[in-house]
């Protein structure tokens, strides 16, 4: 796996390279702004994933976002893992709502595990998923959408889990439920939501953010 590594922070951005490094991941790059970020991504064309801060230099606002969007518009197959103290919503849905395979949005302070963010890291970079159940939390309460109020605490529970790409078994042992449980709010949440029902996990999860990102389109419609 190779990864480019963007973060303004020199410190924060040694840090990742080690420990990427030390876990067996080449990294090509480790840049300190959008610009070197997507001239890195140019020339190192067959790189697997960037790991991105959203707010880099010069403006400290959203650029690493921008870019992150400007990676996937150019290069496709690259994925994308954000990394943000603040879930940022203007590109978000932009990012999350498209082909929402190979992309990711950690909050940095619920980063508590290495291994598991490893773990994390090398699904989006094979295709996955990885959205923080925080920020999924955010963009849905950003919504003025009587389905999404219609979710039981259980059900928007489920949903935040869903979408860091877990399967059912992991969302059972995450939530200290049953399968047969899970299987059930799924259900529960694709009639409530109106996304109608699949059995591989991607295709849940692309559905779920395609709603947050196309959710007004739809209620506009005849």
């Amino acid at each position: 796996m190779r990864i480019i590594v963007a973060e303004d922070s020199v410190l924060l951005r040694s840090g990742m390279v080690k420990l990427l490094e030390d876990a067996g991941v080449e990294v090509p790059a480790a840049v300190g702004d959008a610009e070197e970020l997507l001239a890195a991504v140019d020339a190192h064309g067959d790189v697997d994933l960037c790991l991105v801060d959203i707010r880099m230099p010069p403006g400290y606002a959203e650029e690493g976002l921008q870019a992150a969007v400007e990676i996937r518009r150019r290069k496709p197959g690259v994925a994308v893992l954000l990394l943000s103290q603040h879930v940022v919503s203007r590109y978000a849905a932009e990012l999350l709502g498209g082909d929402a395979g190979g992309v990711g949005y950690l909050l940095k302070d619920r980063v508590a595990d290495i291994d598991e963010f490893l773990v994390t890291l090398r699904r989006v970079a094979a295709g996955g998923t990885a959205i923080d159940p925080e920020v999924v939390s955010q963009l849905l309460s950003r919504r003025d959408d009587s389905a999404i109020q219609r979710l039981s605490p259980r059900e928007s529970e489920v949903l935040g889990v869903m979408a860091e790409g877990l399967n059912n078994v992991g969302i059972a042992t995450r939530l200290f439920i049953t399968e047969r449980a899970v299987e059930k709010h799924i259900r529960a949440i694709f009639t409530k939501l109106d996304l109608g029902q699949d059995d591989h996990d991607h295709r849940r999860v692309r559905a779920v953010l395609e709603y947050l990102r196309g959710g007004e389109h739809r209620s506009a419609a005849p």
